[in-house]
């Protein structure tokens, strides 16, 4: 819900990346696929959390969630 009200408002829709992509990959690439003009990008890690599995702990995987902001005319058409 916070995404589709992002993208409507604020023209900025978010993606989950790989761990170890950089802004600029993640611009050249959502530019490539989507054909739109990327204005910023902004990425946030998220780490794992703790899950138990009967008596072995163990844990969600590690992952990165990128913020892409587009220009002004620009929109994804995503649904």
């Amino acid at each position: 819900e916070q995404g589709t009200h992002q993208a409507q408002s604020k023209s900025c829709y978010p993606f989950e990346v790989h761990a170890k992509a950089n802004k600029t990959q993640i611009k050249q690439a959502v530019e490539a696929i989507y054909n739109v003009k990327v204005a910023s990008v902004k990425t946030a890690n998220y780490k794992g959390k703790p899950r138990r599995r009967g008596r072995v702990m163990g844990h969600t995987a590690h992952w990165k969630k990128a913020y892409v902001y587009l220009g002004n005319d620009d929109h994804i058409d995503l649904f």
